[in-house]
């Protein structure tokens, strides 16, 4: 499909700049929120007026839009800047639809994201947002695919971001996605009860076609809608087809409704070693973004913390790592990178 040149990534544990994944960071208050870096990059007069999404975007974006140029920018957020959102429909009711700030309008759109990186760069190329939910970020680089298909010569920039907004945290805790008791990332996958602990992030990666100095290879991508595990398994049998796999990168994030989905993947591929990444960066719709990020890091290093080894096989060095990720056991997604 494409290959992965760079990477920048803004999260909860240590991934910028000095990248220490060994020293596992902990939740706070039964969240995960991003170590925000010191965004020297952004004018001032521009981060003023940014919402926490805009700002975790352009963060780890610019450093990449400095040192190459791209022909398109492609995002997937399922949310956007939704604080800003919710503070624009707040003015409309105090103002009572008078006098609004524009920023907090122009802010929360989840195109605003997209755009605003083009504006730093300059690019007047392919912009585009996707916002399907726990799919967003897959759906972003399927459309990357096809565009180095018709444009094989081309170099994008695509990425995935969500933010914690107090509102929607509070609405997804009141639907159940959210874990109501106190617990800390380390006891996530042994708390055996509904909901996991939000997060957020966001990951950006310069794609194109060239495998020269690459640093993965995403050689495939596919999404499932169903809430049948039968249908997951079917679907993961047709993608790994003719395709080794050393390890098995899972997205199990504690919530007890959903642990039956990835039980039944790790039994298809037995003896595998299998990882998860979920108590580093939290449940957020685009933490598929963090994960594809994590496996980049150890096809490089080919070292996996201990805190995130489910189970050691016997297929080490990693060089097939096959991602799956499913969101509120309805939207799947899997990924296969390799060297």
């Amino acid at each position: 499909m494409f290959y992965i040149h760079q990477t920048k990534c803004i999260s909860a544990q240590l991934t910028w700049n000095t990248i220490n994944l060994n020293e596992l960071q902990l939740s706070q208050n039964n969240i995960l929120p991003a170590k925000e870096p010191s965004y020297d990059s952004i004018p001032p007069a521009m981060f003023r007026r940014m919402g926490k999404a805009v700002r975790l975007s352009s963060g780890a974006a610019l450093p990449l839009l400095h040192q190459q140029t791209f022909n398109g920018i492609v995002i997937g957020t399922a949310n956007g800047g939704l604080e800003d959102c919710i503070k624009f429909l707040n003015q409309i009711i105090q103002y009572e639809e008078g006098r609004l700030t524009p920023t907090n309008f122009v802010q929360s759109t989840t195109n605003a994201i997209a755009s605003q990186l083009a504006f730093f760069s300059a690019n007047k190329g392919h912009n585009s947002t996707h916002v399907h939910r726990g799919l967003a970020f897959e759906n972003a680089l399927l459309e990357v695919a096809m565009l180095l298909t018709e444009h094989p010569q081309n170099n994008y920039l695509a990425g995935g971001v969500d933010e914690i907004s107090a509102y929607q945290n509070n609405i997804e805790l009141l639907s159940g996605s959210y874990k109501k008791e106190e617990i800390l990332n380390t006891n996530l996958y042994t708390s055996n009860t509904p909901g996991s602990i939000p997060g957020e992030g966001c990951v950006m990666f310069a794609l194109n076609k060239v495998k020269e100095n690459a640093t993965a290879h995403v050689k495939a991508i596919s999404t499932l809608h169903s809430e049948k595990e039968e249908d997951v398994l079917q679907h993961l049998k047709d993608f790994i087809k003719d395709n080794p796999i050393d390890l098995i990168l899972s997205g199990e994030g504690g919530d007890n409704r959903f642990t039956h989905f990835y039980t039944a993947v790790e039994t298809v591929l037995p003896n595998k070693t299998i990882a998860r990444f979920k108590h580093l960066c939290g449940e957020y719709t685009t933490a598929s973004s963090f994960a594809l990020w994590f496996a980049c890091s150890i096809l490089q290093t080919n070292n996996i913390p201990a805190h995130a080894l489910k189970k050691e096989g016997a297929n080490k060095p990693y060089k097939n790592i096959l991602i799956y990720n499913n969101y509120m056991g309805k939207q799947h997604s899997f990924m296969l990178v390799t060297v």
